[in-house]
């Protein structure tokens, strides 16, 4: 099972958690969850004016030995207007636009999408519990 946990945060929230979002699914081959604005596809979505992220920003998906994959989809947009970056612990991964990163099996962190433009972000925690 992979739980995420969403909130969204601007500058003047900073460290609020109200309004945190949860999704989860199997660790079964070809489960998926995604992250964005698009609510028709996405278990997790965030303000439709919060145009640093994409229609379907994220994407994870259970591959076949019941492992979890993250991936940065790519937007309409040649550059994106925000970065993307795994934190587990005191590791931290910036993620490529298009990138794909797999996720620890029984691991958990954060992935975080901070707007390049103004002080506000997406972040999201992780857990695959095995």
């Amino acid at each position: 099972m992979l739980e995420l946990t969403m909130a969204t945060v601007a500058e003047a929230e900073a460290g609020a958690t109200a309004g945190m979002l949860m999704a989860d699914a199997p660790s079964e081959p070809g489960a998926v969850l995604r992250v964005g604005r698009d609510k028709s596809v996405c278990r997790l979505s965030t303000p439709d004016d919060w145009l640093f992220v994409s229609r379907v920003h994220l994407e994870f998906l259970c591959g076949p030995e019941g492992t979890w994959q993250l991936t940065w989809l790519r937007g309409s947009q040649p550059d994106p207007s925000s970065e993307v970056r795994l934190t587990m612990g005191e590791y931290v991964h910036p993620l490529a636009y298009g990138g794909t990163v797999p996720l620890p099996r029984g691991g958990s962190g954060e992935i975080i999408i901070q707007d390049r433009t103004a002080p506000r972000s997406v972040n999201v925690g992780f857990y695959h519990e095995v």
